[in-house]
């Protein structure tokens, strides 16, 4: 009878020694005010042409379906295919297409389109006067091609096009003709991998170099996925014209990558070979770049890359040999590579690091070594034979150079016009502008020796957007223009035309949707409307949104962007329940890691992962809080990251806490990836919190023991970063309700499903509250509707039970 009387008294507390730690759920929805911001028809993204005339409007379904997600998909090298149509099974789709002069007043519709168009890879054609483009099927892929002139669509091929290995097109240069890839005539059956019957056990070998590669994921783990990646990737090339009419181009391979030279005389095709590898990902595959005539014919091999396993270590290390092989965009036919000076060994010390050398057609001759570079090679934009832009970047001291140099006197010293911190977003000069050459190729755009730059215009003084004219002879700089917006955000798209003063601008607000706009610079009128989107999120128009910004207990400037629900009472200020969502993010400098790169007037969006949705549930929000982690001189950032995560916490309550909003004793924080890894570490080891929300983490940094984040160590070198940093190696301090959410197909390197399952569990063992939710099908970002309307109503019960009525 007492057993009795207490299992009854157990069970009226709440508890149930008889109850499955399951729950037999089905997909869930969240309250009205979430469900009303989640439901809505997206406006559409713009592609517009290099003379900013004409533009297309491209729609899609904000969200897929799970049906859609739960469709054939094989993991192979780190591609996810859909082996029934042959292209990524997490491609996102365009559903309908509008086109529009740039100075007319309403879009057309696109006719001719397919019935339940799914259309993705857009590739416009040398001229720009048609537009080439992928429609998926239950069956295939097909090609397809707008005509902008009568903006009609047809049909170019059946479905039987390769679009595994990204892009299946590349326009012939005279505009007539596409090279394709297509699925092999005589391609044989797939083995099926969870059926097959296995001949042997599966053997990888260490040679005894080293190979610290990370975790990667979706690796090949059998001789049955060599096979099925060999079939699935290969490919035969075939010459399609506008009637559809095809013939065979270049006998089948796996072909990774084509590209016209600017003069389309010639095509250099890379392609992927044996051996194999099972630890790295498929880009670290042999290769070979060759490059080829327009009947076919090989005219020069210019790489033969074998498998790379074993890189010396760091994140600036890379291969041996020629890498980002291209055409040079201001020459007819030139291909340009990188060398590397060190061996790939960021260890080594050496004047510089990487060397440019260029070689023309007909590629006989001896390559021309162009320029030096003292950091890593990032990359060149071409002007002409005077003049060229070359940038390189340093990741151990977040060091950025920008370079001019002239192609025309090879190794010639180029002249550093910029030297800078890339985290020092104040000192930002922008970015140059580029427009389309004789040749069709983007390239710098150029007046006599002026260049262009567009800067986001970050400030102490708040966001100010700016367009830059200055002199690559003598590096002088004229402001052309800046934006003087305080209550709105105009962002500078593109120079239309320097000469009249004509430039395209974004203009929003934190209620008005982004909308493109004409400005004038030499005439005083207001900018000309080119699209009239409407906001979609017309129910948190009116709450209150600002950028606070605030001290760290060592004086550092910290920021957040602070949400009060529409309907607040600035007057009487109730304490309410308060949201902190962040993001950690490592710096060299302190003040680097001290500004403030969040607007009060941009737009707000709020995407499937924003807690800004809460707003309309009675919390403050503090989205975006800035959460730096220094570590100067010759200290890491991670060497005290636990103290400086909780120096930033505790630095965001005590702010929002002084202006009145908030009751410090019901405050979640959560984030997603990194930011899950933050929320763990931050409710073992602070008190700050009621609740957290963690998604996608890794909380076992033994499980990636060759680095993670932006850590360069390895587990050995600093076990005692790896433990300390570790949530799950301090399970048995957690006592705080945390809500672990994870996709059980997440693909991003290290945050493999097991590392939420074996934290949990490890909790469960000591008997913290904790609730674990995995999402089926949903890889690092979740797609499918379904999923986000679960974690939405997830999210808010845990807040509700938790937080806001926390006992």
């Amino acid at each position: 009878m007492k057993l009795k009387l207490f299992l009854s008294a157990l069970l009226c507390a709440g508890f149930s020694f008889f109850s499955p730690a399951q729950e037999n759920l089905t997909y869930q929805k969240p309250p009205k005010e979430i469900l009303e911001l989640v439901d809505i028809q997206r406006p559409p993204s713009v592609m517009m042409d290099n003379n900013k005339e004409n533009m297309l409007l491209l729609y899609r379904n904000s969200y897929k379906t799970i049906a859609e997600l739960s469709e054939d998909e094989l993991r192979l090298a780190g591609l996810r295919i859909n082996p029934k149509t042959n292209i990524s099974s997490r491609a996102v789709f365009i559903n309908n297409i509008k086109y529009k002069k740039l100075k007319d007043p309403e879009p057309q519709q696109v006719t001719g389109l397919p019935s339940n168009p799914r259309l993705s890879y857009f590739t416009p054609s040398p001229d720009e006067k048609k537009i080439a483009f992928t429609n998926t099927t239950d069956t295939g892929v097909e090609v397809w091609v707008l005509d902008m002139a009568s903006g009609t669509a047809k049909k170019l091929t059946g479905a039987n096009v390769n679009a595994n290995m990204g892009s299946p097109l590349s326009w012939f240069k005279d505009g007539k003709s596409l090279l394709v890839r297509m699925l092999p005539t005589d391609r044989p059956a797939l083995v099926d991998t969870e059926e097959a019957v296995p001949t042997g056990p599966t053997v990888t070998v260490s040679s005894g170099i080293l190979a610290q590669n990370r975790t990667y994921q979706d690796l090949l783990k059998s001789k049955d996925d060599e096979f099925n990646f060999e079939t699935l990737t290969t490919s035969e090339l075939y010459k399609v014209d506008l009637e559809g009419n095809k013939s065979l181009w270049k006998e089948k391979a796996m072909y990774s990558g084509e590209r016209f030279s600017p003069d389309g005389a010639y095509v250099m095709i890379t392609t992927l070979h044996r051996p194999f590898s099972y630890i790295v990902p498929l880009y670290r595959f042999p290769s070979t770049t060759n490059i080829y005539d327009l009947n076919g014919n090989l005219i020069k091999t210019v790489e033969e890359t074998p498998l790379i396993e074993d890189l010396p270590k760091g994140f600036m290390a890379t291969q041996k040999g020629k890498r980002s092989i291209s055409w040079r965009a201001d020459k007819p036919a030139t291909i340009v590579w990188v060398e590397a000076l060190d061996g790939g060994d960021p260890e080594k010390e050496v004047p510089f690091r990487d060397e440019v050398f260029t070689l023309q057609a007909p590629f006989k001759g001896k390559p021309v070594s162009l320029v030096k570079t003292i950091n890593r090679f990032s990359g060149i934009i071409w002007g002409n034979d005077r003049v060229a832009v070359l940038t390189d970047r340093w990741w151990n001291n977040r060091n950025t150079k920008t370079y001019v140099f002239t192609p025309s006197q090879p190794g010639k010293e180029a002249k550093i016009i910029f030297d800078r911190n890339y985290q020092d977003r104040y000192s930002d000069p922008g970015n140059f502008e580029t427009e389309k050459n004789e040749y069709g190729q983007y390239a710098l755009k150029l007046d006599g020796n002026s260049a262009f730059l567009i800067g986001d215009g970050y400030s102490d003084k708040g966001q100010f957007p700016f367009l830059d004219e200055i002199n690559l002879a003598s590096l002088k700089k004229n402001r052309l223009y800046q934006s003087q917006f305080t209550d709105k955000l105009e962002n500078i798209h593109s120079v239309i035309d320097a000469g009249k003063g004509e430039i395209l601008v974004r203009i929003e607000s934190k209620n008005e949707y982004p909308n493109y706009y004409l400005r004038n610079l030499k005439k005083r009128i207001a900018p000309i409307a080119v699209t009239n989107f409407r906001n979609p999120f017309q129910s948190i128009e009116n709450i209150h949104k600002e950028v606070i910004t605030y001290k760290r207990d060592d004086g550092l400037e910290l920021s957040g962007t602070l949400y009060l629900p529409a309907d607040y009472d600035m007057n009487k200020k109730e304490k309410l329940p308060m949201i902190l969502w962040a993001y950690p993010r490592e710096y060299k400098d302190k003040s680097s890691a001290g500004q403030t790169t969040s607007n009060p007037n941009s737009f707000t969006f709020p995407s499937y992962g924003s807690p800004v949705y809460w707003v309309t549930r009675g919390y403050v929000v503090l989205d975006d809080a800035a959460f730096p982690i220094i570590g100067e001189g010759d200290k890491q950032p991670n060497d005290t990251f636990r103290e400086q995560l909780v120096a930033n916490a505790k630095a965001a309550i005590d702010a929002v806490d002084a202006l009145g909003y908030v009751d410090r004793e019901r405050v979640a924080v959560g984030g997603h990836s990194y930011g899950a890894f933050m929320t763990a570490n931050l409710l073992a080891h602070s008190d700050l919190f009621a609740a957290g929300i963690a998604r996608s983490g890794a909380y076992n940094r033994t499980l990636t023991p060759f680095g993670f984040q932006s850590e360069e160590r390895n587990y050995w070198e600093a076990p005692e970063i790896y433990n300390s940093m570790s949530p799950f190696m301090h399970a048995d301090k957690m006592k705080t309700p945390l809500l672990l959410i994870h996709g059980k197909a997440d693909n991003n390197s290290g945050t493999y499903p097991m590392q939420s399952e074996r934290y949990f569990n490890a909790l469960k063992g000591f008997g913290a509250p904790a609730r674990l939710v995995m999402l089926p099908k949903e890889s690092h970002g979740y797609a499918a509707i379904e999923s986000i309307l679960h974690i939405l109503w997830e999210q808010d019960q845990w807040l509700e039970k938790y937080v806001k009525n926390k006992e």
